[in-house]
């Protein structure tokens, strides 16, 4: 006797795990074809991929080999979960259409990665007996076998019924996240919130970058990287408590001269956003500074008086 042991069973081979299923990828995207081949290398199996432009054609097949393309309603009928990585304002239309098509299946595991949305984007499933799970990883992605090792250093921001919590969780973790659980009222703050940080992240980092470029400095990364790395660390770490610079001390001159020398650049030629984007963070800068008792009131306002000479 084994004990109820089988020893058939190959447990370094994740195909053998228990509770593997057949999973849909519904977008071949940057972010689907990498979740999928996530879930693949955890033993599920993929049984077929929905890619439609050249690029997402040529992913999948680098990506997720042994998986046919297919259109949707048959990847839905061939699998147990379908994974919907399409865009966020596509999803509830594209679920409402294929539920009310009749090509959702009771028991389904219905799940999407958008950060916008929570489970209530795939309501119309439920009729049908299928179970929603919204599971949005908390990264970027660049569509390459690279972003699997990234994965493991990844945050899943998970939405799903208490039920099935467990089951979503689960999943986050066989890709190699960690799951957060966002309640569904919340949604809209999480997704702000990490659009903010990293999109303007990009966003501040090219304008900074074209600012060096103008005064013939060619490497601009190794100029910006220590300088931002540490600023990055040290905000994650202490907050506003890490504000240093001109705003931050209540330079009011330095600040003035800065704004003038962006302004000229601007009647050079250079992009009007540099001088925006400079003009409003110098002010969320002095906000926040005097919030916390870092600055006086009078020089809070000789700042803000300085930011805006022509008010």
């Amino acid at each position: 006797m084994t004990g109820g042991l089988d020893l058939t069973l190959d447990p370094t081979d994740p195909t053998q795990r228990p509770g593997r299923l057949g999973v849909g990828v519904v977008g071949a995207g940057r972010v689907g074809a990498v979740l999928g081949a996530a879930l693949r290398n955890a033993g599920h199996t993929i049984t077929g991929v929905h890619a439609v432009s050249e690029a997402s054609r040529t992913r999948a097949e680098a990506l997720l080999p042994e998986a046919p393309v297919l259109e949707i309603p048959e990847i839905l009928r061939r699998s147990e979960m379908v994974l919907f990585a399409v865009p966020d304002d596509v999803l509830p239309e594209l679920v409402a259409g294929l539920a009310a098509a009749g090509h959702v299946q009771t028991g389904h595991l219905v799940v999407h990665t958008s950060g916008r949305h929570g489970v209530g984007a795939l309501n119309p499933v439920r009729a049908h007996g299928a179970i929603p799970i919204a599971l949005h990883p908390a990264m970027t992605f660049t569509g390459l076998s690279l972003d699997l090792a990234r994965l493991q250093d990844c945050v899943f921001g998970v939405t799903a019924d208490p039920v099935v919590l467990p089951v979503a969780q689960a999943l986050a973790v066989e890709m190699g996240g960690e799951p957060v659980v966002i309640k569904e009222a919340d949604r809209g703050v999480y997704h702000a919130a990490l659009s903010h940080g990293s999109n303007h992240l990009v966003t501040l980092t090219a304008q900074a970058a074209q600012l060096l470029r103008g005064i013939g400095v060619t490497d601009t990364e190794r100029l910006l990287r220590p300088l931002m790395a540490a600023s990055l660390e040290n905000a994650l770490a202490d907050g506003d408590g890490t504000l240093t610079g001109p705003v931050a001390r209540g330079d009011v001159e330095t600040v003035r001269a800065h704004r003038e020398t962006l302004a000229e650049l601007v009647a050079d030629g250079m992009p009007a956003d540099v001088l925006a984007v400079w003009e409003t963070l110098a002010r969320a800068t002095a906000d926040r500074a005097e919030a916390r008792g870092a600055l006086r009131p009078d020089v809070a306002a000789r700042l803000r008086e300085a930011l805006a000479p022509d008010a």
